[in-house]
């Protein structure tokens, strides 16, 4: 398939399951990183035609009721994150500006209407530095401390 000007929705090889290889590996390693073989995680990988960075819509449901402005307090203390998150100024995390750092950048933090206790956020860094599994695990962990 054409990549320029195209988003692909499979990375590697389909499994029996429907998933591609590099979405197994993604949930597998978030619950090997978690140490929670009972975390429910999917994910679905797209290609897209950026040179570096991964980008994820990472969603969290939490046992206790967590606001988005408790979450960006949170990730903004966290070491290695930057929060970008002023959506009617247009400013988020993008591709082009994770690329060549080492940081994981954090935005469009909102309540995920889908689920209770639910947090849906955009996270974006450069994969040549930083893994994408890793990067949403740290992420819960540090809203896990005291909301999961």
């Amino acid at each position: 398939h054409q990549i320029a000007f195209n988003c692909l929705p499979q990375i590697d090889v389909f499994v029996d399951n429907g998933y591609t290889k590099e979405e197994m590996k993604m949930i597998n390693e978030t619950k090997k990183i978690m140490n929670d073989l009972s975390i429910a995680v999917t994910a679905t990988t797209v290609r897209v035609p950026v040179f570096y960075a991964h980008s994820e819509s990472v969603n969290i449901e939490t046992e206790k009721k967590i606001t988005p402005r408790e979450v960006r307090d949170l990730l903004a203390k966290a070491p290695g994150v930057t929060v970008v998150d002023d959506p009617q100024q247009r400013l988020y995390p993008m591709a082009i500006h994770a690329a060549g750092k080492d940081g994981t950048f954090v935005g469009r933090i909102r309540e995920d209407e889908s689920i209770p206790n639910g947090i849906n956020m955009w996270v974006v860094s450069d994969n040549l530095r930083k893994g994408a599994a890793l990067n949403a695990v740290q992420i819960a962990e540090i809203l896990g401390k005291d909301y999961l």
